[in-house]
């Protein structure tokens, strides 16, 4: 199995204690986080699941550790030197996402879904983190990076296209003719004039299933094995994600230069806000299994 398969199974096996994780809090605290606030007192597992309860405050103990590690171990690989030789950056960033995606679930657990005051802007500023991290993912993954998590610019891009055709005619041997003629159809662009968003990304999906058709029909075409049109079409659908992300390369890396600016101002005023709560709980004497 290659590097790329372990990759896959590393990020299932996240994405899997995630979902299991949340399932499994969802399941068994199901009957008492929907009672009301004076009905929970009655309720066999209020002592463990309560914000000062056993499991409650664990919740929020390991859900805060999760958010500061994930968030300071990638601040400092990304930005610390010394540090740049451990690992590649994606690898930790889908850590980092994966920590601070877990953590906040945690501590709304603690929480028990009532919150007030003080905590309340901290958990509100979380939420604010979180929907900023999923669309800051969006406006990464727009973004063409090197394996390393290093952001590319137009002119790596061009050599990445480029090598995807020194491909297309030294390892499948496709004739000069062949491969502008696919050069052709993936440089073609959708309409995209008086359309919504929706519509949009929909005629979209469907053109590049059109491009993918008219770009086997040429390979058969030129006598290319049934094994050699799965693996180039592989290459075309590269090329064209290229195309697509280089059309709105400029667009993207202002929107992350100012995803950055909003990003950063919330997690900082979460942290704070956190820390404050840790020490004010600390201060009047409450403790968890220590």
């Amino acid at each position: 199995m290659g590097e790329g398969g372990f990759h896959r199974i590393y990020i299932g096996i996240l994405i899997l204690i995630a979902i299991l994780t949340t399932s499994y809090l969802a399941y068994e605290g199901y009957a008492y986080y929907l009672l009301g606030i004076e009905d929970r007192f009655f309720h066999p597992d209020h002592q463990t699941l309560k914000p000062s309860g056993i499991l409650g405050h664990g919740f929020g103990i390991i859900g805060s550790l999760m958010m500061l590690v994930g968030v300071l171990m990638y601040i400092v690989r990304k930005r610390v030197r010394r540090f740049s030789r451990f690992g590649i950056l994606k690898h930790w960033l889908e850590f980092h996402i994966f920590l601070c995606s877990l953590g906040p679930v945690l501590v709304l657990y603690h929480t028990a879904f009532k919150f007030g005051g003080l905590v309340a802007i901290s958990f509100w500023s979380m939420v604010a983190v979180v929907i900023s991290g999923v669309i800051g993912r969006y406006i990464y993954l727009q973004i063409p990076h090197t394996i390393e998590g290093r952001e590319m610019s137009l002119n790596e891009i061009n050599q990445t296209k480029d090598e995807l055709n020194r491909q297309l005619v030294q390892v499948y041997h496709l004739d000069k003719s062949a491969l502008q003629e696919i050069l052709q159809s993936v440089k073609k662009r959708p309409d995209r004039s008086g359309k919504s968003m929706l519509k949009r990304s929909i005629a979209k999906f469907l053109f590049e299933i059109k491009i993918i058709k008219e770009v086997k029909t040429i390979l058969r075409r030129n006598q290319i094995s049934a094994k050699n049109i799965r693996q180039v079409t592989a290459l075309i659908k590269n090329e064209i994600a290229l195309n697509r992300k280089i059309d709105r390369l400029i667009t993207m890396q202002n929107l992350f230069k100012y995803w950055h600016v909003a990003h950063l101002p919330f997690a900082i005023l979460m942290l704070i806000i956190m820390l404050v709560h840790v020490a004010v709980t600390v201060t009047f004497g409450a403790h968890w299994i220590f």
